[in-house]
């Protein structure tokens, strides 16, 4: 691999810049492309935006920028777009550094920030070598999500089609215009992204499967039609939205949530009887439980020490099921009445079984 340090003015560098959105993001007049399929979105907050432009205005050393040589005689950021992209938006007059934006700066202040020289280590290699030293060189800057370094090493048609249904900031990104509701994360670090291919991936393929698997196909339209489906079945079966919402494996319930029986008033009223039930710690689980019907998902409330105490010296050591004497720590308590029955976790409803009863009850 060739490696070349050069210097390149803010003038040069911002030379016809344009963000044409899905077209991507290019500079120094047209020839360099600032946001490659690889790169992720721009994350800078305001104050590191501002950061970039202090540092410019007071001359002092800004981090050194990386660009690749592609074959056609253009370049692409390996890194440094985030630097890049705050220069660029400040010279164009997107936002303003103290209450002045570029425009309303001395012709020599202008004359300071655009004759301002960056340091840019410029490489030539192939693909491989390109993403090994993206991979490297990030290390040092803001930590990569997962899915941010997987779209660097399946970078391709299908990558680039995905990111523009999944990767937009705010209402900017179909998927979070419909499942912001029910999906966390941030869609301009690509954790919607990743949320939506661990839902359409196959039971024990990982998302590097999946991503290797379609990496050459032209469209990610099959994964955003079955994002959509699950939303809109989500909706269906549960239209009344709660905030405990947010965060299920929706994906993963997809097959439930297909069944046709399902009574949307009847589930309401359930989810109404469990928000309400102290005994559920876990709100979160409502929904899975609900489609389900596995308690784990509810983290029941358990006995306490205090509880399990008295139940044991009422008993005098004694099994309620097989009659045996037993210590303490070889009995488990046990709700009387079963919780999906009504019962409650309270002292009335609390009693010692061994170990063995407990769980052969538990099977039944």
């Amino acid at each position: 691999m060739k490696i070349d340090l050069k210097k390149i003015t803010v003038r040069d560098l911002v030379k016809d810049y344009h963000d044409d959105g899905e077209d991507g993001v290019r500079g120094y007049g047209g020839n360099l492309d600032i946001r490659p399929p690889f790169q992720r979105e721009f994350v800078y907050k305001d104050k590191q935006r501002d950061a970039v432009i202090e540092t410019i205005n007071k001359s002092f050393p800004l981090n050194v920028m990386y660009w690749a040589v592609r074959q056609d005689g253009t370049y692409e950021v390996i890194d440094g777009q985030q630097r890049t992209i705050s220069v660029a938006q400040y010279v164009e007059g997107n936002y303003s550094l103290d209450g002045r934006f570029f425009h309303n700066l001395q012709d020599d202040e202008q004359e300071r920030i655009l004759n301002y020289a960056l340091q840019v280590y410029v490489c030539e290699g192939n693909v491989s070598e390109k993403l090994d030293w993206f991979r490297i060189i990030n290390i040092a800057g803001e930590k990569l999500t997962d899915q941010e370094l997987r779209n660097a090493v399946y970078a391709g048609p299908w990558v680039s089609d995905a990111k523009r249904h999944f990767s937009r900031r705010g209402a900017a990104c179909p998927a979070y215009a419909i499942g912001s509701q029910y999906v966390k994360g941030r869609a301009d670090r690509q954790e919607y992204l990743e949320t939506a291919i661990q839902w359409i991936k196959d039971e024990g393929q990982t998302v590097e499967e999946y991503m290797g698997a379609h990496q050459h196909d032209k469209t990610a339209t099959a994964l955003w039609n079955h994002f959509q489906s699950v939303i809109n079945r989500v909706e269906a079966v549960f239209p009344h939205y709660r905030k405990q919402m947010k965060g299920v494996d929706w994906g993963g319930l997809y097959a439930q949530l297909k069944d046709e029986s399902l009574d949307p008033e009847g589930l309401e009223a359930d989810v109404v009887r469990l928000i309400m039930d102290d005994d559920v710690t876990k709100k979160l689980g409502i929904y899975p439980y609900l489609l389900t019907d596995e308690e784990k998902h509810l983290n029941i409330r358990v006995f306490s020490d205090a509880m399990k105490q008295k139940a044991f010296e009422i008993q005098n050591g004694i099994c309620k099921l097989c009659a045996k004497a037993f210590e303490m720590s070889d009995m488990e308590a046990d709700h009387i009445t079963p919780w999906s029955e009504g019962g409650k976790t309270i002292e009335e409803n609390c009693q010692m079984l061994c170990k063995r009863c407990n769980l052969m009850k538990s099977n039944k």
